[in-house]
């Protein structure tokens, strides 16, 4: 089932996919449509599906991090695969089968404990393409992204080792072509440019958690996923400057309150200024957290502060056309 909710927008405007968080000034004029529900994002030449709005805490109906990017009705890319996005998974009708890619921005349970249910999923879906994983070299704290699908499937000592095909030359489950993007390295590492489809990593600051963004270009136009990210990330905004991307998703996790962690994330003033150095024609709020979520309008007054351009909060399975 698909529900259209109409919402207005405009500068200084804030929408969301329900109806609990909406903020607009007085001179917001222009309008879309945000669907939500099966399917709905598969009539768009492109369009970002949040599977999970949420953030590491079950305190309210969001499921961990989590997205798909629809390409022509295709649901190309998956971008990280937090705790819920399993059932988000399905009731958006997502297939297996169509993804190029998987993109990890890093390794918190919020953004990956829900691949190993993705991937045993994937094991029905009777799919022969190899399939890309990409995602942050290690730490001392954290593993690599293809220790971390070791540790998953591999074939002596995965914690899911029957499912040990996925990292062998074995026809029962299609390949995984696993790729550790450098995350101390400086500047856009590209990790895709084929059949329209062009990504670039690039690593960004998440306190001591090796942790990435992904840029991401497809029929003119350009997504960007900030990831989890704090106000360090200074080489991720001269990187991007005036990139102009036409959605940057970015993170709702903290306020301006004093002893919130900014090591971590960005608090929404910095958010305001990252949106508008990279002059972003529409910013979408995701990752919410209650402590972000009680104060929105705080939060909004924040941003607005730096950018005065659209600005989407999203809610589970909401679809953006970009």
């Amino acid at each position: 089932m698909i529900t259209n909710i109409k919402r207005f927008f405009g500068p200084g405007c804030f929408v969301a996919a329900s109806l609990a968080l909406t903020s607009c000034s007085a001179d917001s004029a222009a309008d879309t449509e945000v669907a939500v529900g099966s399917g709905a994002c598969r009539d768009n030449p492109v369009a970002l599906q949040v599977l999970g709005s949420g953030g590491p805490i079950a305190d309210d109906h969001r499921a961990g991090a989590s997205n798909i990017l629809w390409v022509d009705g295709k649901a190309k890319l998956l971008i990280d695969a937090g705790s819920g996005a399993f059932v988000r998974y399905g009731e958006a009708a997502v297939d297996f089968k169509d993804h190029d890619a998987v993109l990890l921005t890093h390794l918190h349970g919020d953004h990956a404990s829900g691949l190993p249910a993705l991937l045993n999923n994937g094991g029905f879906a009777k799919r022969t393409d190899g399939l890309t994983i990409a995602g942050p070299t290690g730490n001392a704290q954290f593993p690599a992204t293809s220790e971390y699908l070791d540790a998953l499937v591999g074939k002596e000592g995965g914690a899911l080792r029957y499912l040990h095909p996925y990292l062998d030359e074995n026809e029962a489950l299609p390949r995984l072509m696993v790729q550790d993007i450098d995350a101390s390295k400086t500047g856009l590492q590209r990790i895709w440019d084929k059949d329209g489809l062009q990504i670039d990593a690039i690593a960004v600051n998440h306190l001591n958690v090796p942790a990435l963004a992904y840029v991401i270009r497809t029929k003119g136009k350009t997504v960007v996923f900030a990831g989890d990210q704090s106000f360090l990330s200074e080489s991720f905004v001269a990187a991007l400057s005036e990139t102009k991307p036409d959605l940057l998703v970015m993170h709702n996790a903290i306020t301006m309150a004093e002893g919130q962690p900014r090591g971590l994330h960005r608090d929404p003033q910095s958010i305001g200024e990252t949106a508008a150095a990279l002059d972003t024609q529409t910013l979408l709020l995701t990752h919410h957290m209650q402590r972000a979520v009680k104060v929105q309008n705080e939060v909004n007054a924040a941003i607005a502060e730096n950018f005065n351009g659209p600005v989407l909060l999203a809610d589970d399975l909401s679809c953006h056309p970009i």
